[in-house]
């Protein structure tokens, strides 16, 4: 595996959504000094159309897991759309991932799991694991998960 995090993209051969356009009064991401903050981002498909479902209702839990992976892709496309570079991203500090589920679902770290491994396979193992919250929540849309990060800057 390439070292740079824009190598490790090409050669897992992942393809970004469309950045999504901010759905009310919020920057998608703010840097504060080397702090990227990136606003809770939802699973956004390769034709910019959202994925939709309830994780125990009308989705499993690998089907939420996908999803969860879907809005890593997203969250890296409003990266690269709004900030540049994914190689001046030093590693991944902080994820809080919400998990749109029925109350007895009870597997949201297992979603957000697909979240965390793109997150580990574009970053590495040791700048792409963070701290990490996973939560069942109603969500906006019916999206399946939403999920906000803070990255540590070069």
């Amino acid at each position: 595996m390439g070292n740079s995090p824009s190598e490790r993209v090409k050669e897992l051969g992942l393809v970004f959504p469309p950045a999504p356009k901010p759905a009310g009064v919020y920057r998608p991401i703010l840097v504060v000094d080397n702090f990227l903050y990136v606003s809770g981002q939802g699973p956004v498909k390769n034709d910019g159309s959202l994925m939709v479902g309830i994780a125990g209702y009308d989705m499993n839990a690998e089907e939420a897991k996908t999803a969860a992976r879907q809005v890593g892709l997203t969250m890296l496309s409003t990266i690269q759309t709004h900030f540049g570079s994914l190689d001046k991203i030093k590693r991944l500090v902080k994820v809080l991932g919400m998990v749109n589920s029925t109350p007895d679902f009870g597997k949201q770290p297992l979603v957000i799991n697909g979240f965390s491994e793109l997150m580990a396979d574009v970053f590495g193992k040791e700048n792409g694991i963070g701290v990490r919250s996973a939560v069942g929540m109603m969500l906006p849309d019916n999206i399946p998960v939403e999920v906000e990060a803070v990255f540590e800057l070069y």
